[in-house]
């Protein structure tokens, strides 16, 4: 890899584009190169063969005037659930559609096309987004098989793996993962790289292989928060596809300040969120909080979410599950011969070696429900997911306490955050003495994101822990 490449931002490669040291087009050449050269990490599961036609089309825009942002020629991973109308196919990580090819562009791949960026590919993912059975390892797929940390043997975080792993290890500049509960923000803490997942609205869903209509979102990876505000920006935006994003508050674009954790009150759940987390990363994460307040932050530890301990339940996802991938089956082409819930399971059993290593325990209930958003089982979870998420939890700890945000290891606080449509940022906070990445997640209220963002970046500067892993 050359070494102006290694750890490259945005604003670098932009300014040797103006310089005229680089073109998009080789730089599409460098990740190609790079990402074949690491094969064995099993991130990417397919190159955009347009890609270097559509980067020497960026680079005739730019030498005619017109630069249409700061994404203008910079390569962008998608991962395999994300819609692209051309050549490549959207599979979920699963053989059942291995051969699926979208008719058109989901609302985000269109959003980063009129951004002036590159699609180099789809990252590897865990098979149905890590919906399809209890105890599949993360960045599993019948697909492409096992996503590899290139830090050593960790996890490589799930579902979007292949996404995390990818911008971790220098294959892409910047990656697009998808979230329902901690699948942005678990993938970033394992491959030391800022996660976003926005607010539900923020970003639309169409043309995404769905899990949840409730908790589903895209957001960013990349390996700095200012490369990860600026993809968040392109993508975000109002769509007549997607109602959430219908009555979406757009914040502004955030100022960044190495100071702005100044003043800031940080909270610290406890209870329910980390006496499951590893001795190893729990050392580190305190660490972390040190940190913060070394950076002028006042950080309350414990404070605690009322609802911490409740039983929370799967049920809404269950019952969306299947309402919402038999919605999008619906547009797979007819020879494929999947076209609903039904016919995936029936896919999966027809190829047993193939296709349940580890089985479809969540296909199977999925199945199971009566699959209408009528039902009083569905109904009664929506609601008290989102009474125990935001009013009588993080909306209450926030309030109760005058608190800017929440702070959490890892993605151990995923959970409520996802329920309530919350947004969180993940930035790299440091390693176990055995090498394994950790990450501290903030998160806040709707629409927090500017803010939220602002604190992440005056945390990675002040922490400065980000190394690339050996493998690169």
């Amino acid at each position: 890899m050359p070494e102006w490449l290694e750890e490259a931002d945005i604003a670098r490669i932009q300014q040797m584009f103006s310089a005229g040291e680089l073109t998009a087009e080789d730089l599409v050449y460098c990740y190609f190169d790079r990402i074949a050269d690491l094969s064995g990490l099993r991130a990417v599961c397919e190159l955009n063969p347009d890609a270097p036609a559509i980067a020497a089309a960026l680079d005739r825009e730019r030498r005619e005037g017109r630069v249409r942002g700061p994404l203008h020629g910079i390569p962008v991973l998608l991962k395999d659930n994300l819609d692209t109308g051309d050549r490549m196919h959207t599979s979920a990580g699963s053989l059942a559609i291995a051969d699926h090819v979208a008719v058109r562009d989901s609302h985000v791949a269109a959003r980063l096309r009129r951004a002036g960026a590159v699609i180099l590919g789809k990252a590897a993912m865990t098979e149905w987004a890590n919906f399809m059975t209890e105890g599949m390892p993360s960045g599993y797929s019948s697909r492409v098989g096992q996503v590899k940390n290139a830090y050593g043997p960790f996890d490589p975080g799930g579902s979007s793996s292949g996404s995390g792993v990818s911008v971790s290890a220098n294959l892409t500049m910047l990656a697009i993962g998808t979230e329902t509960s901690g699948s942005i923000l678990n993938p970033a803490s394992q491959n030391s790289v800022v996660g976003v997942k926005p607010t539900i609205g923020l970003v639309s869903r169409a043309g995404i292989i769905p899990i949840s209509h409730s908790q589903d979102t895209a957001g960013p990876l990349a390996r700095t928060v200012q490369d990860a505000a600026l993809l968040l920006w392109a993508i975000m935006g109002r769509d007549r596809r997607d109602p959430s994003t219908w009555s979406s508050d757009i914040p502004a674009q955030p100022a960044f300040h190495p100071k702005a954790l100044r003043g800031r009150k940080i909270g610290v759940p406890r209870l329910g969120y980390t006496e499951e987390v590893p001795p190893a990363e729990l050392k580190v994460f305190d660490a972390a909080l040190h940190a913060l307040r070394a950076a002028g932050a006042e950080v309350l530890d414990p404070a605690e979410i009322p609802t911490a301990r409740a039983e929370w339940s799967w049920d809404v996802l269950i019952y969306e599950f299947k309402a919402d991938l038999n919605a999008y089956l619906r547009t797979v082409r007819p020879d494929l011969g999947v076209h609903n819930l039904r016919e995936l399971i029936a896919f999966n059993e027809r190829n047993r070696r193939q296709m349940l290593r580890y089985g479809q325990s969540l296909l199977l209930a999925a199945e199971a429900t009566s699959g209408t958003l009528t039902d009083p089982d569905y109904l009664r979870a929506r609601r008290q997911d989102l009474r125990w998420s935001r009013a009588e939890g993080i909306d209450a700890v926030l309030e109760q306490h005058g608190l800017d945000a929440l702070a959490f290891p890892s993605s151990w606080g995923s959970d409520i955050a996802a329920k309530a449509g919350y947004p969180s940022v993940c930035v790299p906070c440091g390693y176990t003495e055995q090498g394994e990445p950790v990450g501290l997640t903030l998160t806040g209220p709707a629409f927090s994101e500017p803010l939220l963002l602002q604190l992440a970046y005056a945390f990675e500067q002040e922490a400065a822990v980000r190394r690339p892993p050996a493998a690169s």
